[in-house]
């Protein structure tokens, strides 16, 4: 059954780790790039992912103009959300951002750690911003 507008952006808000999607390549000889990502959204909003400024995946998204999530559980009932639309922004990361989505997915005494190291090591980022557009949702129950 599918989920109603208020269902599926509260699950969307929940801490799951997505798969993310989006073209892989005008050549035709490559099936889209799915990878887990977090991401962050709040009911009503904007999505939000973050990755490196020169890394594939933003070079895909910016010759796509736009890219989907699929979030899923299967306890207390197998649910899932789908989600995709266009990039309505592409910025800068910030110290802040990562510290904001380190914490939505880590232990509190993890994220200073995690913060130090991906900032340091994980090179250059952005943040890009994602308007949902489409939607499939459905919770099947438990059965």
């Amino acid at each position: 059954m599918a989920l109603s507008r208020t269902e599926r952006e509260q699950f969307l808000a929940e801490p799951h780790v997505a798969a993310f999607a989006v073209n892989g390549g005008a050549e035709g000889d490559r099936a889209p790039l799915t990878v887990p990502i977090w991401y962050q959204y709040a009911p009503g909003g904007d999505i939000w992912i973050m990755t490196g400024r020169d890394s594939r995946k933003a070079g895909l998204i910016r010759a796509a103009g736009r890219f989907a999530l699929m979030v899923d559980r299967l306890e207390p009932t197998i649910r899932y959300v789908s989600v995709e639309g266009p990039v309505v922004s592409t910025v800068p990361a910030t110290r802040e951002q990562l510290v904001e989505m380190s914490s939505r997915y880590l232990p509190a005494e993890k994220v200073d750690g995690y913060v130090d190291f991906a900032w340091k090591e994980h090179g250059e980022q952005v943040v890009i911003h994602m308007r949902p557009q489409r939607w499939v949702s459905s919770d099947l129950g438990t059965v």
